[in-house]
């Protein structure tokens, strides 16, 4: 019997969980309690009752806090095909990132343990130096840590709290190559654009999620620059706010928008 790429296929078990064949994946984030006040979490009151209607309305996955994770145990394994994300790690000072920290808050052993398909950092990068070495030091014992139990690791580049200039955008576009040579195996980024989300994907050549942010814009808008985003590589949706924060029938409707674009505008790239 021939046996290919063995030390690999834990991993590639649980990427396949976390990107469905034939469409890209749309993973609902849940995980806001860990940093963001409640005013900032409309519509993420009840979490359970949230993972509970996205799971009827099409999500392929969810992101989620260690807390979440345990509490949602009964509802997951009734929906044992969705994937699932933990999120690792915390940042405070949301307001002035420049003077925040971050801090593990989870070990990718707790991961294995809870028996999640990802952990997920982020990678605030509008902070003081001495925190950027923190950071980044962070990150590689996390990268290390996941390799010894074949765990993909997702990164987030982003710019806390700065408006979405040109400026930051372009600074985040520079910062996931900084996460993709730290090791991420998968990058989450707010959506730059079709032309530098396609720029991306050709040259790293590792999953790209594009992250949707809060509630903005007309839906129209929405759907156009998921469809971009899709049309240009992306292998993922990260949808949480713009979708857990509407009513429940425009929320629905939303899911299944995204379903639709998730399917008929996929590019299948390996």
């Amino acid at each position: 019997m021939t046996t290919r790429n063995l030390p690999n296929l834990v991993s590639t078990y649980r990427m396949q969980r976390l990107f469905p064949a034939g469409r890209a994946a749309i993973i609902c984030p849940v995980d806001h309690g860990l940093i963001f006040p409640r005013a900032l979490m409309k519509g993420l009151e009840a979490p359970v009752d949230v993972v509970n209607r996205l799971i009827e309305q099409g999500a392929t996955g969810f992101m989620m806090s260690p807390g979440l994770i345990k509490q949602t145990q009964a509802e997951m394994g009734q929906a044992s095909h969705l994937s699932r994300v933990m999120a690792v790690d915390g940042f405070y000072e949301l307001i002035n990132a420049r003077e925040g920290l971050g801090t593990l808050l989870a070990t990718v052993e707790d991961a294995v343990r809870l028996g999640v398909d990802c952990v997920k950092m982020l990678m605030p990068w509008n902070v003081s130096t001495r925190e950027k070495m923190k950071l980044v030091e962070r990150m590689g014992k996390v990268v290390s840590d996941a390799a010894q139990w074949q765990m993909p690791v997702m990164i987030e580049p982003v710019l806390i709290g700065d408006p979405r200039s040109p400026d930051v955008v372009a600074a985040e576009f520079e910062v996931s190559r900084i996460a993709y040579d730290v090791g991420a195996d998968i990058i989450k980024i707010a959506f730059p654009g079709a032309d530098t989300t396609a720029k991306l994907v050709q040259e790293l050549k590792v999953p790209l999620v594009i992250a949707g942010g809060p509630m903005t814009g007309s839906y129209a808008d929405a759907v156009r620059e998921v469809q971009e985003a899709v049309a240009a590589g992306a292998q993922g949706l990260i949808v949480g706010r713009n979708v857990w924060s509407r009513e429940p029938a425009d929320s629905a409707r939303m899911m299944a928008e995204l379903n639709r674009v998730a399917r008929e505008h996929h590019v299948k790239l390996w």
